[in-house]
């Protein structure tokens, strides 16, 4: 993570507090994490791939606060600012070593330029990746981090190898139609708590409806790990809506939606958290940290007493009951996470519970085996077409082009 200008209300002591994790904390935990997931992988017989990263994150998770955590990162904005000329550079450079051979640097030399727009409530903002007036398809996107870390490079690398390069218009499919992604910039913690991410996220859909050119039917929505989370927040709120956050009305269902390593709950009592605790990123230990600060001084456990399953509904006691006529919201759902992940269980539980109270909806799950948490990012973050990216732009293509 690059350095910034120190995140609003560190403090004298809170950078003391950062410098001292990082010098005297970080090299023996990141060591340590790194010698046990490469252990956990070594005795399951699964690929090394990406551990490395994990064994850093998990550190950053676990040790640094919201407030420390932002001022050892650029903000969503700023790295959107620098990664997007820069990929746009690049393919330039590609375009002129390939000539006309290659479509696809060609395609986003042309497409890829800074373009953002300002939400109403002037704390949240569109970041688009391709071009929204030749676009006839939209994915509206959130980032995950825990609602407390910036989105990375690695999230908009995904968005254009799994969304942008979907496109027909490079693909060979056989017309030239365009995907563009609506990046959300919203606010993190503990600036924001729980619903206001998902208030902005219903902001923006209203946003891309008013442009005249996004409709739900050509509209996918979704985000990984903490953008999962929203994402389930944002089905559920427009299939039952909630009473603080404006609703959005939809005169026909959302082409589709997709949640990568979702939180759809705070218990700890599933079974996968006890078995990949010591392998993931996350840990039941790390959740039960970043929890309190997600959820703020909210009306979130009286919605639970409620049945109201908006923040995480998993855990009200009828999910299916939860999720009945989830057809009148969306066509189809893509759910994805990783056997050596903690979230695992609760993920598949979400696509069991959509496909048996809403059997008009699609369900996919992909629970891949050597996968932990959001290994889509860790493709993005390394520039790769891994599998789990090549498996979510297959999936967009048959929403979009079934």
């Amino acid at each position: 993570m690059a350095s910034t200008t120190r995140a609003p209300g560190l403090g004298v002591f809170g950078g003391m507090g950062l410098v001292v994790k990082l010098l005297l904390l970080a090299p023996p935990q990141v060591l340590f994490n790194l010698v046990r997931c490469y252990t956990f992988a070594l005795f399951r017989g699964i690929s090394f791939r990406h551990y490395a990263q994990c064994a850093f994150y998990r550190f950053a998770l676990h040790r640094l606060t919201p407030r420390q955590l932002q001022a050892v990162s650029p903000s969503t904005l700023a790295t959107y600012k620098a990664w997007l000329p820069r990929r746009q550079s690049r393919a330039a450079a590609q375009t002129k070593r390939a000539g006309s051979q290659d479509k696809e640097p060609a395609f986003l030399a042309s497409h890829l330029a800074v373009d953002i727009e300002q939400l109403p409530d002037g704390r949240s903002s569109l970041m688009w990746i391709g071009n929204r007036h030749k676009a006839t398809k939209f994915v509206l996107f959130f980032h995950g981090g825990g609602y407390i870390a910036p989105a990375m490079n690695g999230h908009m690398e995904w968005c254009l190898r799994a969304y942008l390069l979907a496109s027909p218009a490079i693909s060979g499919a056989g017309n030239d139609e365009e995907v563009a992604v609506a990046f959300l910039q919203y606010t993190l913690c503990p600036d924001a708590v729980y619903p206001e991410t998902l208030q902005q996220a219903m902001d923006a859909m209203a946003h891309l409806f008013a442009s005249g050119r996004v409709t739900p039917a050509n509209l996918v929505i979704g985000g990984d790990s903490a953008g999962g989370n929203l994402t389930a927040q944002v089905l559920g709120h427009l299939l039952r809506p909630h009473p603080d956050v404006r609703r959005v009305p939809l005169a026909e269902p959302l082409a589709g939606a997709f949640l990568v390593s979702p939180l759809l709950s705070v218990r700890n009592d599933w079974p996968s958290v006890a078995r990949n605790g010591g392998i993931d990123m996350l840990s039941s230990t790390t959740t039960d940290r970043l929890i309190p600060w997600v959820l703020g001084p909210t009306t979130f456990q009286v919605e639970l007493k409620q049945q109201k399953g908006w923040c995480m509904p998993m855990d009200v006691e009828d999910p299916v009951a939860w999720h009945t006529g989830l057809e009148k919201v969306a066509k189809e759902v893509y759910v994805t996470v990783g056997q050596q992940e903690i979230f695992l269980d609760q993920g598949v539980a979400y696509a069991d519970a959509i496909r048996r109270a809403s059997p008009g909806v699609t369900v996919k799950l992909d629970a891949s085996t050597d996968e932990a948490h959001d290994w889509i990012l860790m493709e993005g973050d390394k520039g790769i077409d891994g599998d789990a990216t090549q498996r979510m732009r297959d999936w967009v293509r048959g929403v979009f082009w079934p």
